[in-house]
């Protein structure tokens, strides 16, 4: 399966809205408005809210548990946008808080339940991703064809049963479609090991699909960048 990457040039006009954004609002928290202040976050919130929710449901497919995941989030960046750096695309500064989250959310659940068992959904879960279905349907993305695919529920269980940051390579990479440098960028680690992360993750789906899959090109196109 082929991913599909946002044209640079589009990235670069996204990520130069999100900055004047970000540096309005760290103009009105340095005068003391916060309230002005978070009005301005909103668009921001708004410009990001559905490719959060989209992110955060990789990992934890509870819709609530997914909303506090993104409120978190975002309430994070807020009060943290001081230390955002023009250098990384606000995308990025905030996925890896995203990310993080998410898989501090993981660990907790883990350590209540000794085991994630990720098998089962409940109706609202169901019609909550019955409405990512349709979405996706009207708004061809990466994931869309993931998300329509017969064999979703099999490979969605094989993905929960991967390392954490393993996990996030592929959700990052095959399923959002972000390269190399943006996913080593989001998670804090080298281009190198995002692609050992890569390799070993889609090694493993392989064994546990008992398949080839369309894993085994990525693997192709990202040896080919190495």
């Amino acid at each position: 399966m082929a991913v599909t990457h946002v044209a640079p040039a589009v990235r670069q006009e996204r990520a130069a809205v999100d900055s004047q954004i970000a540096e309005a609002v760290c103009a009105l928290l340095l005068r003391g408005d916060r309230i002005a202040a978070g009005e301005r976050f909103a668009e921001i919130v708004e410009r990001h809210q559905r490719r959060a929710t989209r992110i955060a449901y990789y990992y934890l497919r509870d819709p609530a548990e997914v909303d506090e995941a993104v409120q978190d989030a975002f309430l994070k960046a807020f009060v943290n946008i001081r230390s955002f750096r023009e250098r990384l695309y606000f995308e990025l500064w905030f996925t890896r808080i995203l990310v993080n989250g998410c898989l501090d959310r993981v660990k907790s659940r883990a350590r209540r339940n000794r085991w994630i068992v990720s098998a089962g959904e409940n109706d609202a879960g169901r019609e909550w991703r019955d409405d990512l279905d349709r979405r996706a349907a009207l708004e061809p993305s990466p994931e869309a064809t993931l998300l329509q695919a017969e064999r979703r529920a099999e490979l969605m269980a094989a993905v929960d049963r991967l390392p954490d940051r393993q996990r996030a390579v592929v959700v990052l990479s095959q399923f959002e479609g972000h390269a190399t440098r943006d996913v080593a960028a989001m998670l804090d680690l080298t281009e190198a090991t995002v692609r050992v992360h890569l390799f070993r993750a889609i090694r493993s789906l392989r064994r546990i699909l008992g398949t080839e899959h369309w894993f085994q090109e990525k693997q192709a196109d990202e040896a080919g960048h190495a």
